[in-house]
């Protein structure tokens, strides 16, 4: 594999024997020819790189409610790009040829995706008239040498940056990326139950989600939490009232809380979709729990699709799935008793 063809990796370190990433959290120890947990990042003569960069997978005009951001210029246009690979082994993944598709021995040749640049992706973007980019679909951390290249080009441009991700990213890659990172979804699974991530994620420690959660706030990242409610095994409603809890005491009340459906895929294709009923009593627990501004994901119609006033219920967005149908503000204030609402306007 010839070096001139790969791109050198950030936040990694030499160690004895072998270099240190320090990407996410997994902090993986690569030795010689070896490659990290989500097999796109290398050592080659000790020296770290990215197999990835710059072959994507996806690149779509999409709503930014796709992703889902409902506070976020509601309306809006984004292109969401994605690269091969993921820093997670869910068995429930709905993207699976592209985040699992990437094997420990996939040569370089073979990595999926076509190529570009970051100028590519942002002349695409202004040509489309988007007002921002989405490192989505896949893990934004397994691709960030690129993201972080394109966010900084797009900043130039005034297009936005958002990342769509599972959180399981490093203190230092937060504090990386930044300023140049407007957004950011942080994608939870089963109200983050420890088992659960062990058992159908393989994922050992949920803290540093919660750590990402903290830092998204301390750079002052516009967040959004999605929490992907799996029947009979991921729906527990306390979990669900305490991550609530937690969010609204450590973070910020005002922060949109997405309680999503569970829709069978990869693995776990045996378990039904997630049950209204179960979402909507999620939804109420986190509205107890403090939180204003509570949704219901992936039930197209339904009545926690929609934004209002926390104070006085006032109808502020309606939204069919993805698409939104009505803007009722006046800038970010309710045009019917003037509260401020935690959102971004034009």
């Amino acid at each position: 594999m010839a070096k001139d063809v790969l791109q050198e990796a950030m936040l990694w370190e030499k160690e004895r024997n072998g270099v240190r990433c320090g990407l996410c959290e997994w902090r993986c120890f690569i030795p010689k020819d070896k490659r990290g947990f989500c097999r796109v990042r290398i050592n080659k003569d000790n020296m770290l790189y990215t197999m990835n960069y710059g072959k994507l997978v996806a690149v779509e005009v999409d709503p930014v409610e796709k992703k889902p951001f409902f506070h976020f210029y509601p309306s809006s246009k984004a292109l969401s790009i994605a690269s091969a690979g993921c820093n997670f082994k869910c068995q429930f993944c709905c993207n699976p040829d592209f985040s699992q598709g990437v094997s420990e021995t996939c040569p370089l040749e073979e990595i999926p995706g076509k190529r570009y640049t970051p100028e590519d992706i942002v002349k695409m973007a202004e040509k489309a008239g988007v007002k921002s980019i989405a490192y989505t679909y896949t893990e934004p951390t397994i691709f960030f040498e690129f993201a972080y290249k394109t966010a900084k080009l797009a900043k130039r441009s005034n297009i936005q940056n958002l990342f769509v991700t599972n959180g399981y990213m490093t203190e230092e890659a937060i504090k990386k990326i930044a300023k140049f990172l407007d957004g950011i979804v942080i994608n939870v699974k089963a109200s983050l139950d420890p088992e659960f991530y062990k058992k159908f994620m393989g994922v050992p420690d949920v803290q540093p989600i919660y750590d990402t959660l903290r830092q998204a706030k301390k750079q002052r990242i516009f967040l959004e939490v999605t929490n992907l409610i799996v029947p009979q095994v991921g729906d527990n409603v306390d979990l669900c009232r305490k991550l609530a809890e937690h969010i609204n005491s450590s973070i910020d009340s005002n922060v949109p809380f997405h309680m999503l459906r569970f829709n069978p895929s990869h693995k776990l294709m045996e378990l039904p979709p997630t049950p209204v009923e179960t979402l909507e009593r999620c939804a109420t627990e986190a509205r107890m729990a403090g939180m204003r501004h509570v949704y219901i994901g992936n039930v197209p119609g339904h009545e926690d699709e929609n934004t209002y006033c926390y104070n006085c219920r006032e109808l502020l967005v309606k939204r069919n799935g993805t698409q939104v149908e009505k803007i009722n503000l006046v800038k970010d204030r309710c045009p019917n008793c003037g509260f401020k609402i935690n959102i971004l306007v034009d």
